[in-house]
């Protein structure tokens, strides 16, 4: 019987989804390695394992962190993490050391380590460099904050998530391969995007070349926060790509030059993803300009899309509308008075018509207003005529080729850069909108970083450990958009599909889609071999396949090698 009860101790049953796969990928890219190299710590459990223990938390379905005792209380952690840590190892105290580790050692350096390695074991497109920032809000006073501090301020700013009312902190991240972050890290709350830009390019070449890069041989990719006189010319011998913002007179310019020659090379649809009756796909057309910004010469490449910005449809909207509105307005004055004389009439009818908008015409007649004598008529039937009055009638016309040159105008946007058109880097007009468009992968990023689970609902009171945790979810998003890049890799060199939603099989498969899965994988340890309980289905074995990783990978049986 106490055989039994030994062998029975002996054998753990747990329900491990696809937190193998994630266990995975951090072995490959060193995670817990390069973490204590870089945070040397005396710790009863490293700060390496606890940071990817919250990294596997994270990415376990988004579970919050303050809970991290429970989450490891029903796994296996020899498997996750390479060696056996008891869940009470989770506690905040030492997730609270661990963090305070992070920060002292810099938050930032501890980042770039870790997406070095990973951009070291995996092959990842560096051509294309897309910067963004965003804002995080978080709840509380954070009072000790301030300006004058070397830690982040936690404080009021403009916020692109529309809440004023709260205090926040700016994310910034560099991404290859379209989304996969290299560096970042977190700022004040009430910085410039202007000046983080310029810091940004201040030191890229530097960053850059610590991933073998010359200037020249990348592309800074930025929205239009980045044009500024001091950010060009700090931008150097760098390439880039950006958007040219409205306020501009070059914009207007170089778009109305477009639209009157009319001579717009057409692309087509290059959106990737399916389209339906509500949505369709958005077709382009582009035409390339020159333009001079502070004395300098740059391409310009006015992009016409079918699918105008909401925001500037709605703006000429509200401008139809306030003009009709004038002009309405106008006409009620103006057709209320009565002239006795026609020449009079003939006066203001010429000066109403003239009071037209920019979108609107005033077409205006003269007509008679007969006023007769009281009494009855006369036998004959012939009323007395008392006085003639001349009266204004009034009409509105719109000015349709105006106001389609408006929408047209509308519909547009300018990409200004630096890349040539000829050599080594050259890029097409068509590269270069493409490449932009891969702005929105960085976009898809900050949504990760916002969730109200791990950010907003989590009350951490010293600013040093945001910082901390900001570097946290940047790791974790690192590996999460590894885990995409390989499947998107694998189906672009083999013609081959996986199956998507619904056992569909589609060419874009997501890290979330994988995680779906391998719902229900359950995994049984019987003195320290592991085993499936039950044995993997065909489209689990595609996924393995198209990730490079074996069953044997996510049983990580090898664990006690790896751990000593």
């Amino acid at each position: 019987m106490a055989e039994i009860e030994s062998f029975l101790e002996e054998i753990k049953i747990t329900r491990a989804d696809h937190l193998p796969v994630i266990a995975a990928f951090c072995r490959h890219i060193d995670l817990v390695e390069t973490i204590n190299r870089v945070v040397p710590n005396e710790m009863d459990v490293s700060v390496g394992v606890i940071i990817q223990g919250m990294v596997l938390d994270i990415l376990s379905g988004r579970s919050p962190l303050y809970r991290l005792t429970d989450f490891f209380e029903h796994q296996d952690t020899e498997l996750l993490l390479g060696e056996k840590v008891n869940s009470t190892s989770f506690n905040d105290t030492t997730v609270a050391r661990a963090m305070d580790a992070v920060f002292d050692n810099g938050a930032e350096k501890v980042f770039s380590a870790v997406a070095f390695r990973a951009s070291c074991k995996f092959s990842l497109n560096k051509k294309y460099v897309h910067f963004d920032t965003t804002s995080v809000n978080v709840w509380g006073d954070y009072d000790q904050c301030s300006p004058d501090s070397k830690n982040i301020n936690i404080t009021f700013g403009y916020s692109k998530d529309h809440r004023p009312d709260l205090k926040q902190f700016l994310i910034k991240m560099l991404c290859v391969g379209r989304n996969i972050p290299i560096f970042g890290s977190c700022e004040d709350g009430n910085a410039s995007d202007k000046k983080i830009n310029n810091n940004v390019l201040s030191r890229i070449s530097k960053d850059m070349a610590t991933h073998g890069l010359e200037p020249g041989a990348f592309i800074y990719v930025a929205d239009s926060a980045m044009v500024t006189e001091d950010n060009l010319t700090e931008i150097g011998n760098n390439l880039f790509l950006t958007r040219l913002p409205l306020n501009y007179n070059e914009t207007s310019r170089v778009i109305s030059e477009a639209i009157d020659e009319d001579n717009w090379e057409e692309i087509g649809v290059l959106n990737e993803t399916p389209t339906t009756a509500k949505r369709p796909p958005a077709i382009y057309r582009i035409s390339e300009k020159t333009l001079v910004l502070y004395q300098k010469e740059y391409r310009a490449v006015v992009v016409h899309s079918s699918s105008h910005d909401k925001r500037r449809t709605k703006r000429i909207e509200r401008e139809v509308k306030a003009s009709i509105k004038r002009v309405s307005k106008t006409i009620s004055q103006e057709t209320k008075q009565e002239y006795y004389c026609l020449a009079d009439a003939k006066v203001a009818s010429s000066r109403l018509s003239v009071l037209g908008t920019d979108l609107h015409d005033i077409s205006v007649s003269i007509e008679e207003k007969v006023y007769y004598s009281r009494g009855r008529p006369a036998k004959n039937g012939i009323r007395k005529v008392n006085r003639i009055c001349y009266i204004l009638n009034a009409k509105i016309e719109e000015k349709p080729e105006r106001i389609k040159r408006i929408q047209e105008e509308a519909g547009c946007f300018v990409l200004l850069t630096n890349v040539p058109t000829q050599g080594e880097m050259t890029e097409t007009g068509t590269d270069l909108l493409r490449v932009y468009k891969e702005q929105n992968g960085i976009e898809r990023n900050f949504s990760f970083l916002k969730d109200p689970l791990i950010v907003n609902d989590l009350f951490l009171k010293k600013p040093e450990r945001i910082e901390a945790l900001g570097a946290i979810l940047l790791i974790a998003l690192l590996v999460w958009n590894l885990i995409e890049h390989e499947l998107r890799l694998y189906i672009s060199e083999k013609p081959a599909q996986l199956p998507g939603w619904d056992k569909k099989p589609t060419r874009r498969p997501t890290a979330f889609m994988m995680s779906t899965k391998f719902l229900g994988i359950t995994i049984v340890s019987i003195e320290g071999v592991r085993r499936m309980v039950t044995p993997l289905n065909e489209t689990q074995y595609q996924y393995l396949e198209a990730l490079n990783l074996s069953e044997e990978d996510l049983l990580n049986n090898d664990c006690q090698i790896n751990s000593s």
